[in-house]
C-alpha cells in the first residue's frame, strides 16, 4: 500500500511534472475550482467537485482536424495531428472516470477517431473517492458509487487520518504512476510512500430514481405533454452538456483566408435551437420540449438499447450549473413518479 500526505499534493503533481507528465489538478481559476492544468504553486483543491469534466482533457471544446491550402482553383491537404501531450488527471472524481465507458464507446463505434484515441492513450486518470456529496449528487441512481473504481487508473481514497490518502493503482497506467516512487531516488520519493492505512467510509449518496423506470416511460411516451412541463423552465444554453462528463455531440466548420484553411470540431448541444437546423429552413425539434426529450431519451434510452450504458454518470453538474435551476435528476424524479402512477 502507498500513502500520500493530502497537504503533500503539490510536491506529488511536481514530481509527475518533473517526470515529463503534463498535470490537470482541481484548481481554484475565475472564482470556481475547475480542472485545468496545474502549475507550480497552485493549491490542489479537493473540497469541491469541479464546475467541469474529464471531458475537457479528451475532447476539447474546439480543435483543429484538418487543415488545406488553396492552389489556384485546387487545394492541397495537410497534416493534421491531434495534441496529445502525457497527461496525469489528478484527483478526478470517480463519476468523471465512470464517464470514460460510454465516451471510449462511441469514439470508438462506427469509426476509431484518432484525435481522441490519441489523448485517451496518452492520458492517465486518478480519481479522488468522495467523502462527502450534496444534493445534487446522484452517482448511486445510475449504477456508480462514490468510491467507484469504473474508469480509474488509480484512485486516492481518504484514510481514517484526515491528512492521509491511500494510493490504489488499478491499471498499468496507475501502477507506472507507483513505479515513480520506487527506490531512494524515485521522482516520488518522500511523496508515495510505504504503509498501512484503513479507508475512511465514502459519502452516503442516496438513490434518487430508477433508471428502467425511467427507460420504460420513455418508450412509451413519446408525444407525453410532460415533455413541455419538463422544459419550460429550460433556457436552452447549453451549460448542462458542456460541463456534461458523457455529452460528446459535436459540430464541424471550416474557416478560411484566401490561401489557407481549418477544419475545425466544436462542441455543441442537443439543447441548443439550432442543433437540428436544416440547411432547408427545417427544424424537426424546433421546440425547447423536443428538444429536453431527445436529451433525456438519448441518455437513457437510447444510449443503453445500443450500448448497454447510461449515458449519465450522476455528477450533478448539470443542476449545479444551470442558471434556471433544472437537474436531470429531478426531471427523472418526476418520470418515475408518472411511470408508477401510470399517467402519460
Amino acid at each position: 500500500m502507498k500513502l500520500l500526505d493530502s497537504r503533500k499534493l503539490g510536491d506529488f503533481a511536481a514530481a509527475l511534472v518533473s517526470a515529463g507528465y503534463r498535470v490537470i489538478a482541481p484548481v481554484a481559476e475565475g472564482g470556481v475550482v475547475r480542472l485545468a492544468q496545474w502549475k507550480k504553486g497552485m493549491p490542489i483543491r479537493t473540497d469541491a467537485i469541479p464546475v467541469n469534466s474529464v471531458k475537457d482533457a479528451l475532447l476539447p471544446a474546439s480543435e483543429v482536424i484538418g487543415r488545406y491550402a488553396f492552389q489556384g482553383n485546387d487545394f492541397a491537404l495537410k497534416d493534421a495531428r491531434p495534441d496529445a501531450p502525457k497527461t496525469v488527471v489528478l484527483c478526478a472524481r470517480p463519476c468523471d472516470a465512470a464517464s470514460l465507458a460510454a465516451m471510449d464507446t462511441v469514439f470508438n463505434w462506427d469509426y476509431k477517431d484518432e484525435f481522441y484515441n490519441a489523448r485517451r492513450d496518452a492520458t492517465t486518470v486518478v480519481t479522488l473517492a468522495c467523502a462527502s456529496c450534496d444534493d445534487q449528487c446522484f452517482c448511486t441512481s445510475v449504477g456508480g458509487a462514490p468510491d467507484s473504481t469504473a474508469g480509474a487508473d488509480a484512485i486516492l481514497r481518504p484514510a481514517e487520518d484526515a491528512q492521509t490518502l491511500i494510493f490504489e493503482p488499478l491499471s498499468e497506467k496507475g501502477r507506472a504512476l507507483a513505479d515513480l516512487g520506487s527506490g531512494a531516488r524515485g521522482a516520488l520519493g518522500g511523496v508515495l510512500v510505504e504503509g498501512q492505512a484503513l479507508p475512511r467510509p465514502p459519502a452516503d449518496v442516496p438513490v434518487r430514481f430508477d433508471p428502467r423506470l425511467v427507460a420504460d416511460w420513455c418508450r412509451e411516451n413519446f408525444d407525453s405533454p410532460l415533455w413541455v412541463d419538463l422544459s419550460l423552465a429550460c433556457l436552452g444554453c447549453g451549460a448542462c452538456a458542456y460541463a456534461c462528463p458523457t455529452c460528446h455531440c459535436f459540430d464541424i466548420q471550416d474557416e478560411s483566408t484566401r490561401r489557407e484553411g481549418v477544419r475545425l470540431r466544436n462542441w455543441d448541444s442537443c439543447g441548443l435551437a439550432l442543433f437540428t437546423l436544416h440547411s432547408s429552413g427545417h427544424n424537426p425539434r424546433s421546440q425547447q420540449a423536443a428538444r429536453w426529450r431527445q436529451r433525456v431519451m438519448h441518455k437513457f434510452s437510447y444510449f443503453p438499447e445500443r450500448f448497454r450504458l447510461i449515458a449519465c454518470t450522476g455528477c450533478g453538474r448539470c443542476g449545479r450549473l444551470c442558471p434556471a435551476g433544472v437537474a436531470i435528476s429531478e426531471v427523472c424524479q418526476r418520470i418515475e413518479r408518472a411511470c408508477k402512477a401510470g399517467t402519460k
